[in-house]
């Protein structure tokens, strides 16, 4: 796919290319989540019980194919990186399981079965959401990621940077605010580039990183982060604002109950959805340096773009 080019126009071909990217992908992680995932033993297996459920429920591993991707481009080993794709994807599904707390958002339903908390009960989903959070760090500081302790201490200290205080965290706190805030464009462009984006933006530069490539290409790879970090976010409300619940996996409509803006509301859909695609040609536009190599990486933005869940 060229850069820029609409899911409309794409080539069939090249989405059927990422479709089978996408399976091998959410194969190879996996496969590693249930190496590295604690067994249901003892006295306290209701909490790896509950870790499991929520990782095994589904869901596109969208950071998990980042990260593969990106590391493929610079000749990382598969082993490594899936790895390193396995915490990104436990520390954000112990997001996902935090959010839908009644103290959060409050949701029943996610990816289309009951969330944590409702199939098992608030505080064993706390504790498991807890796990998995640490649980993505001591995958990481493990020998078997990388030989280098250098190596090691920067994906740590880049996941802590993206899911703490100024990156995920904060964009959820902002997030909670909103009912109460009148948030215009700027507002909800940062809202979702630290609750959403910082997350995805970790996710692109860690296989540059686990592969010891050049800060050129790091900032490469935070650039197409971005760009499709706004695009799957739009497309996201989209979905929010005109999908059901049995498409979306979850309950719909919430935002606009609250009274909480997003670009859908600012924008309004047509605007919204030209926006989306201009982003992800601009994604794409920072991966031309890598030529067929990254078609899979560049075709995912607009594959994106009309998802129905």
């Amino acid at each position: 796919m060229t850069a820029g080019q609409s899911a409309a126009t794409a080539a069939p071909a090249a989405f059927d290319s990422l479709n089978a990217a996408l399976k091998r992908a959410a194969a190879t992680v996996d496969a590693t989540l249930d190496e590295v995932l604690p067994r249901p033993e003892g006295l306290h297996a209701r909490v790896p019980e509950a870790m499991r459920y929520a990782i095994f429920a589904g869901g596109k591993r969208l950071r998990p194919f980042l990260t593969l991707q990106s590391a493929a481009l610079f000749g990382a080993p598969e082993a490594q990186a899936a790895r390193v794709a396995a915490a990104i994807e436990a520390l954000h599904t112990y997001s996902l399981v935090h959010d839908d707390l009644p103290c959060m958002d409050d949701d029943d339903l996610r990816r289309g079965r009951p969330t944590a908390h409702k199939a098992f009960d608030e505080a064993t989903a706390v504790l498991a959401g807890d796990a998995l959070l640490t649980l993505a760090f001591g995958i990481l500081a493990d020998p078997k990621t990388h030989p280098s302790a250098e190596v090691r201490m920067r994906l740590v200290a880049r996941l802590a940077e993206a899911g703490g205080s100024a990156g995920m965290i904060g964009g959820q706190m902002i997030d909670m605010l909103a009912p109460e805030r009148d948030y215009g464009e700027a507002e909800v462009i940062l809202l979702q580039a630290l609750k959403t984006g910082a997350l995805f933006e970790f996710a692109c530069e860690a296989g540059a990183i686990l592969a010891e490539a050049g800060e050129a290409d790091q900032a490469r790879l935070r650039a197409f982060a971005k760009g499709f970090g706004l695009a799957f976010q739009i497309a996201d409300d989209i979905i929010d604002a005109t999908g059901t619940a049995e498409e979306a996996g979850k309950a719909v409509g919430k935002d606009q109950d609250q009274g909480k803006a997003t670009l859908i509301s600012l924008y309004g859909l047509d605007k919204a959805r030209t926006e989306a695609a201009r982003l992800a040609g601009e994604a794409a536009d920072a991966l031309s340096p890598y030529g067929q190599a990254a078609d899979d990486l560049r075709a995912l933005p607009f594959f994106l773009l009309d998802r129905p869940s």
